[in-house]
């Protein structure tokens, strides 16, 4: 290999370096905000709680409809 070859690797070993330790300080700050703002200590954790507050909406959006239901009905019915 010449000279030029090596210092080109040498910079795109660097390059990839950087980046690693970027990207090691972006999960980091990520898995923090997921701690502080919605409590989980680990991706596993959110995914869980994600499906659980899925669940959730859904209960509330089928109790939703049927109220509505039976409020239209009722006014259905008063007519």
């Amino acid at each position: 290999m010449e000279e030029k070859d090596l210092s080109q690797l040498k910079k795109d070993v660097d390059e990839a370096k950087q980046k690693v330790s970027e990207l090691k300080g972006e999960r980091q700050a990520l898995l923090k905000m997921l701690k502080d703002d919605w409590g989980c200590a680990s991706v596993k954790n959110a995914e869980i709680k994600l499906q659980s507050m899925v669940q959730q909406y859904d209960d509330l959006s089928k109790e939703i409809d049927k109220e509505l239901d039976m409020l239209a009905q009722a006014l259905n019915d008063e007519k």
